[in-house]
């Protein structure tokens, strides 16, 4: 039987999508437009008059493009506010400040990367390519505030919305939104002194993105200054395809100096500035700062550079006089958190603590008297969402069901019930407006890609911002096929402690089939979770269609399942964590589809560390690894992230030796692949060619290959299909 040509295309029309699909899911697809995650809104927020949500969405034709957006809740209506392309059109050029904070930030895109509400409700601000836009609602017209040459960060409102704040040229400036007039608040700053900004550690270990913090009633800043003077210069250059730039950086090496930090308050209107006194040891962290409701009290928190105490003091503004409200304590170290919250009518605060194993959430008043424990057991609070001061109660996430959900629960201050109200398994994260009336739910599952919607605050859902459904209609509609929902469950450390982790197999299993272990294994992180994975996600169903198995473990050390699991790994790296890996390959040989002789081993980062800790040191169970970005050794990494977990190398040189990959890389039996880019300025290019250069002496093969012009996240479409295809291949040849 024939067909004609416009027959066969009648034909296929009728044909679903999924059925259409001859081509598995590729690479290239992965990292094409538009999304295959569809058009799930990201930066979700409850406009403060609660009349809307607003959200940031990528193009159809770029999904790394964004415009702004808004949902408006009594019509059910949704509308673009803001098409970055009406303003500034083409590349952005980015200062270095700025490359530098989006890197800290793991921001990418272009176009409307930040959005900022008045405290009316009446009024955006945003910055885009280095100047700030202000957008009215009532006229729904945009005008630029800020359009200069120099390059200005971190763009905000004041509280009241009267004024915009921003950094230029490492001085802090105000401006006067109506009569645009413009005001600098610091003087000196340039060269190693930066005020009301975040240093290195603080942006990229502290999470901590600013340096200046408003009063709410606009008639003080605090702020700090930074004296970068005592770090240590590191020369490196950031290689690029066209180009070597010689880069000196400040950058303080584990054991180094760090800067010297001040904080202070500066009055708007004299221009006066009082610094606080933090006490004689000026080698400490400044964790964060909050100020207090009524705008005369100040807290700080005050970090020990040994991590292992916090203090969190509080400043009366007009007379200096400080009080430690509390301090935490430990033999390891403290995890830092931003789950301060001070009551409005009461002079009471909520405070996260770890001091009973868990994160859990404590009620106090406001000279620091404890009142009582709030929540408590073998789960983890992730952070407080919203407080209902006239009903009593308080919104957080956690993971009281499962470590690897997350989902919103509702805590009675009167009577300490907790009730769930997400019901959705997977992973929610949730923006409330003010009153904690509503809230905006971005919610996904491992095989769900994000789906926005908006809820009563007991969990009643109003309206679908983006349902997002994947049919026929969906970018992912014509693979749903060859879709893989993977299993989830645990396996036993060698002591005992149960390990979580999630095993993607093909569709069709027959006979044995390569494996690849993806992993990242250090501290702070999570892999194994019932979540959306991103593009990252569809690159493991790509391997998973090509027959590979893909097993992810979370070994000790890892986040949401308490201290005692994160502090095993204290002052000694790369040790549990890989006996744990191995328990998990040493799981995967039992399967009957799994060739125990051909798995392979994928991470980047710390997942890169790992990587090449796991082929140097259990090489018998790795017969091909791919390292990205890895950090080889801990003395080249910073202070705060890696005294917090290895200790002063004075303490523990020992430790830092035998944490090191250099002295298990003679020990390499399989292939390995390494790569890096060239410029980044976190694990520094040269964690990797010192390596490569051990490996070269000792005349040990390995495969290379690194980014022109790319920092630590590798960022950008073109470089990802190429990462992700220079990977896949070397599983192929190797496994």
């Amino acid at each position: 039987m024939k067909f004609k040509f416009n027959q066969l295309l009648a034909f296929l029309s009728l044909l679903p999508m999924s059925a259409m699909a001859s081509e598995p899911l590729s690479i290239e697809r992965i990292f094409s437009s538009p999304s295959l995650e569809g058009e799930a809104p990201m930066k979700l927020k409850v406009s403060p008059d609660g009349e809307r949500i607003s959200f940031l969405k990528g193009k159809t034709s770029d999904y790394e493009r964004y415009d702004l957006w808004e949902y408006h809740i009594e019509s059910g209506q949704t509308r673009l506010l803001v098409d970055a392309d009406s303003l500034h059109s083409g590349p952005e050029d980015l200062s270095e400040e700025e490359k530098a904070r989006r890197e800290r930030l793991r921001l990418h895109g272009s176009g409307i990367v930040d959005y900022f509400w008045s405290e009316d409700g009446s009024a955006l601000l945003f910055p885009l390519a280095g100047d700030a836009y202000y957008y009215n609602l009532s006229e729904q017209k945009v005008r630029p505030l800020l359009q200069t040459p120099e390059f200005e960060t971190d763009i905000r409102f004041s509280p009241k919305g009267n004024y915009i704040s921003y950094i230029r040229e490492q001085n802090l400036y105000v401006m006067d939104i109506a009569t645009g007039q413009e005001k600098r608040l610091t003087n000196d700053g340039g060269g190693n002194i930066k005020y009301g900004m975040a240093e290195f550690v603080a942006q990229e270990e502290m999470g901590r993105m600013t340096g200046y913090w408003w009063a709410a009633d606009e008639a003080n800043i605090a702020l700090t200054r930074v004296d970068e003077s005592p770090v240590e210069e590191v020369t490196r250059s950031e290689i690029y395809a066209d180009k070597v730039d010689v880069i000196t950086q400040r950058y303080p090496a584990a054991g180094k100096a760090n800067v010297l930090i001040e904080l202070g308050v500066i009055n708007l209107d004299s221009g006066e500035t009082k610094w606080l006194d933090m006490g004689d040891d000026k080698d400490i962290y400044l964790a964060r700062v909050n100020w207090l409701p009524g705008s005369r009290n100040l807290t700080y928190q005050w970090q020990s550079r040994n991590q292992k105490r916090l203090e969190l003091r509080k400043v009366e503004v007009a007379t200096g006089i400080e009080k430690v409200l509390l301090a935490e304590t430990s033999h390891t170290w403290i995890n830092l958190h931003d789950d301060l919250r001070f009551f409005r009518a009461r002079p009471q605060f909520i405070w996260a603590s770890e001091r009973a194993g868990f994160k859990h959430l404590y009620l106090y008043d406001t000279n620091g008297e404890l009142l009582k424990q709030l929540t408590s057991g073998d789960w983890v609070v992730d952070e407080i969402n919203a407080i209902d001061e006239a009903k009593n109660l308080v919104y957080f996430t956690g993971r009281k069901d499962s470590p690897i959900e997350r989902h919103l629960y509702r805590l009675s201050l009167a009577d300490g019930e907790i009730k769930r109200i997400s019901q959705l398994k997977g992973t929610h994260a949730v923006s409330f407006d003010k009153k904690a009336s509503v809230y905006v739910d971005r919610f996904s599952s491992v095989n769900t890609p994000p789906q926005v919607s908006l809820h009563k605050a007991d969990g009643t859902r109003l309206a679908y911002l983006e349902e997002n459904a994947v049919n026929e209609q969906h970018p992912l509609g014509p693979y749903r096929a060859q879709w893989v929902q993977p299993e989830f469950g645990t396996i036993a450390a060698e002591d005992g402690t149960p390990l979580h982790y999630r095993l993607y197999t093909p569709k069709q299993v027959s006979g044995k089939h390569p494996a690849i272990v993806y992993l990242y294994g250090g501290p702070g992180a999570q892999l194994v979770t019932n979540s959306w994975g991103g593009p990252r996600g569809l690159v493991i169903q790509h391997w998973v269609n090509k027959g590979y198995v893909v097993f992810t473990l979370d070994n000790r050390g890892s986040d949401y399942r308490g201290k005692a699991f994160e502090d095993a790994i204290y002052r000694k790296l790369g040790e549990l964590e890989v006996s744990d890996q191995v328990q998990g390959v040493r799981f995967l040989r039992t399967l009957p589809y799994v060739d125990g002789q051909r798995i392979g081993v994928y991470g980047h980062s710390y997942g890169g560390y790992m990587a090449l800790m796991s082929m140097f040191k259990a090489g018998d169970y790795f017969k091909a690894g791919v390292s990205g970005a890895p950090v080889t050794d801990w003395a080249l990494y910073d202070t705060h992230y890696t005294e917090r977990y290895l200790d002063h190398p004075k303490d523990n040189a020992e430790g830092y030796t035998a944490s090191a990959v250099f002295p298990y890389a003679k020990d390499l039996k399989g292939e390995l692949l390494i790569y890096h880019g060239m410029a980044d300025d976190n694990v520094l290019f040269s964690h990797s060619t010192r390596l490569y250069k051990l490996l070269q002496d000792n005349m040990i093969p390995f495969q290379m290959m690194d980014y022109p012009g790319k920092k630590h996240g590798l960022r950008g479409k073109e470089t990802s299909i190429h990462l992700y295809q220079t990977i896949t291949r070397f599983f192929d040849r190797n496994l």
